[in-house]
């Protein structure tokens, strides 16, 4: 096997990993860890290299199969997204069958699809507020359905580096409570589950609290940091001059004409003449580039910041913001915000920075003479006062002031020799955390039930992702004309999606509200939708509805965007569309089935019965589950699982949706052709029109069907009425009798042969295979408005009390599974006579023995396997059989 050293030179390109870089490659463990390590001495590269290594090289299966890469802002997820990039390209040739995968995570179209894949290794590389949110089972941007996979997946077999965390703020802290969580389930596992955290400024206090204080002396044990036998040559001994001066916070053209200066004094060297001017708000740093046009320099002049589409910001790494831009004849002033802080590998000879807490500063340091030599920095105290501090407190840069005045040189090494003279108090007054919000178990266990309220309302978890105002929805544009809606079909992709503070979206698109003010709710100042789960479709955007994490479309000729400045409130031009490639047709036929609450987008293929694709799905299933490693009896009930899981197919309303002359005869039919479904997404109507079940879920008939069928062969089976039986005769309650009415066939008698404990767990994977039906039997708004005209009550989900699923072949026609009439008695609180514990004591059970994360893990996989069979071109024997006879 090749040795780290020379696996690592031959991925990154780089003569020879660092001392701390063939550390932490040579380690064989994975365990949760800090990294202490300063910008510029090549942190991504060291741990992308060493997963590379162990889960790919070594496939050590010790090791998670998903690197889940972590970042402050979008700018640093392009960056190291281009990274991986290259670094996979340098696998060697004998490891590229078995290379990772890669997506990036930042909210619109996911076209790898990587949720499909939890037996593949894979990096992920996205946002604080797109990667916690789903580790938070709310994911922003992605379809409620998809929600389960997605917590399941980062929860479990996952590596996770929380990289430059100083910029995290409340985020950090809800990442060391998901991994004090996961901890604390560790004897439930059934996949590892680690995290690192990253910076040049980590401290190791920023990770302790009540919950993580059992973990937090091994997570801190072993810090990988640099060595001070290391510290010498190279960027170690590079001199950065500290310059501390005073402009008031409201005088942008004093500081451009400062700027100006400075920038001229600046020696062009093999790097050319840069400076970097870094600003605490967009705000700020667009009022500074403009005073800079103004006062003449046009040319070489760059605004960076995080209020820019991802296709805008695509060719900065070639114009300016990276390595190869930094050459001898650039002549150029980049004007930024604090998305420069970290990631961004140019070298400025001058460095022009507002005051800023400590760990910024010691960042916003680190992109001045990066490539070596000497630099200047000027740090501006802007004289500052509460409301011009902001996003920082006073407290903050008060403190990073007071360790400016006594420093002259601010390179790394000047740097590491403060902090080490600094005592515990001190330091602690220089890196203060105290995050606003603290993520409870309480509230951790009560996410994994993604139930909608009536409204389509959920529990708010952006306060666990970020503190302030500065949390984001992410904003489009189309061309609309003013009779138009956005197409029902169009799912925006990440290239054309702008970040804007969502009540700065408030503001923009319904105008200001004050507590003495109030807008009207119907009132908005542009055409703008957004997404509605309950309905599938796009609806007018209210103040209400622009929440964290949402996806507004804006008609583009409302303007609110400059290619060249970014998101502007104040711009009336119209905005030029990014022109999108192509979405697959069968990645828009999933995404569309998690957004719409009743759609069937997963059961439009080629004609396929009941029996031939569950036999499909179990196959995958297993596959997955051999892959896994799972225990052979959590393969065995992912296996049954996908057998039975389309069964409630079988429903007269389902079979009845499925309208097309020459459809075979039969009453099984899982796929069919697109054209075979003549209604809307979500409508189900039995085939003499008898019945209309608009809010139907086959998955739920399906695991109601499990339960008659324990009912009918098994009535005192431990899932069903065994443990209560002498209860109920106690009470006098009456209760089907004993015996079975009938002789099992072999593919029943797996149902009869389940303890309590599986049969709970397969009725639990049948009904979530679609991420719609889990923790609750609730009804769906739609059901309320059904006509009850026979008494059996109102539906749930679309099924009602004494519906029946036909006899239907099944297992390739070797059996035929009996006629079951369905009872909705599991939905009731309490005990019932007919069918024992209710549907949420059962979860409760199953919650308990796998934990949250756990149990979403197995339906995850499952639903991966779903997919992929459903993507399967295989022909049925059984329509093959009737084709031909």
């Amino acid at each position: 096997m090749q040795a780290y050293s020379e696996f690592f030179t031959l991925v990154t390109g780089l003569p020879k990993p660092f001392l701390w870089q063939a550390t932490l490659g040579s380690n064989p463990s994975c365990t949760s860890r800090l990294l202490r390590i300063p910008t510029g001495i090549g942190k991504t590269q060291g741990v992308l290299a060493a997963w590379l290594y162990h889960r790919v090289i070594r496939d050590d299966d010790a090791w998670p199969r998903r690197l889940v890469w972590c970042l402050p802002m979008r700018t640093l997820v392009e960056q190291t997204s281009a990274v991986a990039e290259a670094m996979l390209r340098n696998l060697p040739q004998e490891n590229r069958q078995a290379a990772p995968g890669m997506a990036v995570v930042m909210g619109g179209q996911d076209l790898a699809e990587w949720y499909l894949h939890p037996d593949q290794p894979m990096i992920l590389i996205g946002t604080l507020d797109m990667l916690l949110s789903r580790a938070l089972n709310r994911g922003y941007a992605s379809g409620r359905a998809r929600w389960p996979m997605e917590f399941a997946l980062l929860n479990h077999d996952a590596l996770w580096v929380m990289d430059e965390v100083q910029l995290m703020d409340v985020g950090l802290a809800t990442s060391a409570q998901l991994q004090a969580f996961r901890e604390q389930d560790r004897d439930r596992s059934l996949r590892p589950c680690h995290t690192w955290w990253m910076s040049a400024t980590l401290q190791p206090e920023w990770l302790k609290t009540v919950d993580t204080d059992a973990h937090y002396i091994a997570w801190t044990r072993d810090p990988c940091t640099v060595a001070p036998d290391q510290r010498r040559g190279g960027l170690w001994d590079v001199e950065k001059s500290l310059h501390l001066e005073s402009i008031a916070h409201n005088d942008p053209q004093t500081l451009a004409e400062r700027i100006l200066v400075e920038h001229a004094a600046v020696t062009a060297g093999d790097n050319g003449r840069i400076t970097l001017v870094v600003c605490n708000t967009v705000e700020r740093a667009c009022q500074t580039f403009d005073a800079l046009r103004e006062a003449g320099r046009v040319d070489g002049l760059e605004l960076v910041h995080s209020r820019f589409r991802p296709a805008d910001r695509e060719g900065w790494c070639e114009r300016f913001l990276s390595r190869a831009a930094c050459s001898r004849d650039s002549d150029r002033i980049i004007v930024a915000t604090q998305v420069v802080e970290a990631g961004v590998d140019i070298s400025a000879g001058c460095l022009i920075t507002e005051l800023a807490p400590w760990p910024s500063l010691v960042q916003r340091f680190g992109r001045c003479a990066r490539y070596g030599g000497s630099g200047r920095v000027i740090v501006v105290d802007r004289q500052w006062n509460e409301a011009a501090a902001a996003p920082y407190l006073l407290e903050e840069l008060a403190s990073a002031r007071d360790s400016l005045e006594v420093l002259q040189d601010v390179g790394i090494a000047a740097l590491e020799l403060y902090e080490e003279s600094l005592s515990p108090a001190g330091r602690v007054a220089l890196y203060p955390f105290t995050p606003a919000h603290l993520l409870l178990r309480r509230e951790f266990d009560e996410l994994f039930d993604t139930t909608p309220d009536l409204t389509g309302a959920d529990l708010d978890i952006s306060r666990f992702i970020r503190s302030g105002e500065e949390r984001d929805l992410q904003v489009f544009w189309l061309d609309l004309e003013k009779s138009e809606s956005p197409p029902a079909r169009h799912r925006p992709q990440r290239r054309e999606l702008c970040a804007v503070p969502f009540l700065k979206a408030r503001d923009w698109l319904c105008g200001t509200e004050t507590k003495t003010k109030l807008r009207p709710k119907v009132q908005n100042r542009f055409r703008a939708w957004v997404w509605d789960w309950l309905q599938g479709e796009w609806t007018v955007a209210r103040r209400a509805s622009l929440l964290p994490g949402r996806i507004v479309c804006v008609a583009a000729g409302c303007g609110g965007y400059r290619p060249e400045r970014g998101f502007d409130p104040e711009s009336r031009e119209r905005v030029a569309v990014v022109p999108l490639p192509a979405i697959p047709e069968q990645v828009q036929a999933f995404d569309e089935a998690d957004d719409q609450q009743d759609g069937e987008n997963l059961s439009l293929s080629d004609w396929k019965t009941i029996g031939c694709h569950g036999a499909e799905v179990a196959h995958a299933a297993g596959e997955i589950a051999v892959v896994l490693g799972l225990p052979a009896e959590i393969r065995d009930m992912l296996m049954l699982a996908g057998r039975w899981h389309d069964w409630g197919k079988s429903h007269p309303a389902f079979q009845g949706a499925i309208r097309i002359s020459g459809r075979p005869p039969r009453s099984d039919l899982a796929k069919a052709p697109k054209d075979a479904w003549p209604g809307r997404a979500g409508t189900y109507r039995f085939a003499d029109d008898s019945d209309e079940r608009p809010a139907f879920r086959h998955e739920l008939a399906s695991a109601l069907g499990l339960f008659a069928v324990l009912e009918c062969f098994a009535p005192q089976h431990p899932a069903l009425l065994g443990p209560w039986s002498d209860a109920f005769a106690e009470l006098g309650c009456q209760t089907p009798p004993p015996e079975a009415t009938a002789t099992p066939a072999p593919i029943i008698q797996q149902i009869i042969d389940c303890s309590a404990e599986m049969f709970n767990l397969l009725v639990y994977l049948v009904a979530s295979h679609h991420g719609k039906v889990r923790a609750a039997l609730h009804a769906a708004p739609k059901d309320q408005e059904y006509r009850d005209r026979d008494g059996r009550g109102l539906p749930i989900r679309g099924v009602r009390e004494g519906d029946r699923l036909p006899e239907i072949p099944f297992d390739h026609g070797a059996s035929l599974l009996p006629e079951v009439i369905l009872t909705l008695e599991p939905a009731t609180i309490g005990l019932s006579s007919r069918t024992g514990a209710s549907w949420r004591e059962r979860c409760l059970g199953l919650f308990e023995r796998f934990g949250p994360a756990g149990l979403a893990y197995l339906e995850s996989l499952l639903r991966a396997a779903d997919v992929r069979a459903s993507r399967l071109k295989t022909n049925d024997p059984a329509l093959l059989q009737e084709a031909s006879g």
